[in-house]
């Protein structure tokens, strides 16, 4: 059913539920007959998966923010290289759990004034952004009580505390302000099905502009 490929990447603070988002959407796409890829960042491919066990476990503070920056990077060329684009040429719809808009946060603003690296990297080693952007917006303080809850072995920005995710949401809904042409932003404090109707509702909307 797909008429061309397509490159849609789910992004928010931890705890938002945009995971589980991501997940029913691929069911969805999938049952309605599309090719999906669902794949995530850091990682989507070997040696970027292999790249983001040495950055969320351990601790936190064993890279530079600028060897940090790096680490992902060379993650996302990889995960670009052997996932995404094959996919994308191929005609199959790409759902992605965080890209670089993630690093332009956590990285970028997290810890230090770099966004304008990240950007250059980005630039530089990838050029290209998702072809359409959902954000799901969260309550900052529900989000880290959902994310501390996983008591998973990846906690890596779990750990910076309510602060860094109050700064993080803040960060989001500005990057949905200056990208206005590929973010859609989605409450996400309601039901999870309220949630995923309104996500699909984007998503066809997208679809259909795209074979358009």
């Amino acid at each position: 059913m797909t008429a061309k490929g397509s490159f849609i990447s789910f992004e928010g603070i931890d705890g938002s539920g945009k995971s589980t988002q991501a997940r029913m959407l691929v069911e969805q796409l999938q049952a309605q007959g599309h090719e999906v890829v669902h794949t995530r960042e850091p990682g989507g491919s070997a040696g970027a998966e292999e790249i983001r066990a040495l950055v969320l476990q351990g601790d936190p503070d064993r890279w530079s923010a600028e060897t940090e920056i790096l680490l992902f990077t060379a993650a996302r060329r990889d995960h670009m290289e052997r996932t995404i684009l094959p996919a994308i040429e191929a005609g199959k719809i790409v759902i992605c759990d965080r890209f670089a808009d993630s690093t332009r946060m956590y990285q970028g603003l997290s810890r230090g004034d770099l966004r304008g690296t990240v950007d250059q990297l980005h630039s530089l080693m990838i050029g290209r952004e998702p072809d359409l952007t959902i954000l799901i917006d969260m309550d900052p303080e529900i989000g880290l009580s959902r994310a501390l809850s996983r008591q998973g072995v990846e906690e890596r920005f779990e750990t910076f505390g309510a602060d860094l995710q109050a700064q993080m949401r803040a960060g989001f809904l500005s990057l949905a302000q200056e990208f206005q042409d590929r973010f859609a932003v989605i409450d996400g404090g309601r039901d999870i099905d309220s949630v995923a109707s309104d996500v699909q509702n984007r998503i066809q909307k997208h679809l259909a502009s795209c074979d358009s």
